[in-house]
């Protein structure tokens, strides 16, 4: 993996700032940069000098999701998931569920596109903070079936139930208003308001801080939310084989990925679909 693709900085005494780097494709999360992400914040864990991670996007957006063009060749997937039915379901939850398990917590920094995958990464750090205009959605359910079904968990059955059957987004406001996010900020207030946070979370006695993340964890997984994720990857597994989802791949063969991405979504006029509009 190169170097490049994952960058890290320490921004003010017990922060460790971890940065994706693939803004030409809006932080796309190909094999290699989710590789990259989580060996950089285990690193972290266990460094002494670190007691908080904060997680942002380099460009215009946090990620717009997996990398569904051919930006995984040659890449080998960067941990093992045992094989079988409902492979990549699995391999992505169980991979972003281990930021669940490290002791230090992680910071999720916003802004702009934070879509399908990278709404599950972004779902599985410890605090979230985001742009006023940020977009947090999951429009792969206009073709398919989520991998980390976290939405109504997080945002309420109303809300998730709107989310699966239109793919529409929601702002950093509404994310704040609903509970999926911490607070959100105007976009150039993001950075500063955020290391603010991580500085107060840095002040904590990190072994205090470390069972008292466990604690909240725990209890959210007795009240079942472990295995209704679980549950969700095993249904993702059956989406694989409907109808829609093997004519959009066709589509995404004979025109392309975007070419399907922009036919996907210009019915509804966002995403894609509104990028097409506004190039006519």
């Amino acid at each position: 993996m190169s170097a490049q693709l994952v960058l890290h900085d320490d921004p003010a005494p017990g922060v460790r700032r971890i940065t994706l780097n693939r803004p030409e494709k809006r932080n796309a999360l190909n094999h290699d940069l989710r590789g990259g992400i989580l060996r950089a914040l285990e690193e972290a864990d266990q460094d002494d000098a670190v007691r908080v991670m904060i997680l942002r996007g380099a460009g215009k957006s946090f990620s717009a999701g997996y990398e569904l063009g051919d930006g995984n060749k040659g890449m080998d997937f960067p941990w093992y998931t045992p094989a079988g039915e409902g492979h990549w379901p699995r391999h992505v939850t169980s991979g972003w569920m281990r930021i669940w398990e490290l002791s230090k917590p992680v910071i999720a920094q916003v802004h702009g596109y934070c879509l399908a995958g990278g709404s599950e990464l972004a779902t599985c750090c410890d605090l979230v903070y985001m742009a006023d205009d940020a977009q947090m959605g999951y429009p792969a359910v206009r073709f398919g079936v989520p991998d980390n079904q976290f939405h109504v968990w997080f945002i309420g059955m109303r809300k998730a139930m709107e989310m699966m059957v239109t793919g529409d987004s929601l702002s950093g406001l509404e994310c704040v208003r609903l509970g999926w996010a911490n607070a959100s900020f105007p976009a150039e207030e993001l950075e500063a308001r955020v290391l603010d946070v991580a500085k107060r979370v840095a002040t904590m006695p990190p072994d205090l801080c470390a069972l008292n993340k466990r604690l909240v964890h725990r209890q959210m997984e007795i009240m079942g939310l472990h295995t209704g994720i679980r549950a969700g990857s095993e249904i993702c597994a059956l989406g694989m084989h409907t109808k829609s989802m093997k004519d959009f791949i066709t589509r995404a063969r004979e025109k392309g990925v975007g070419h399907a991405l922009v036919e996907r979504d210009s019915p509804f006029g966002d995403y894609r679909g509104s990028v097409k509009s506004k190039e006519k």
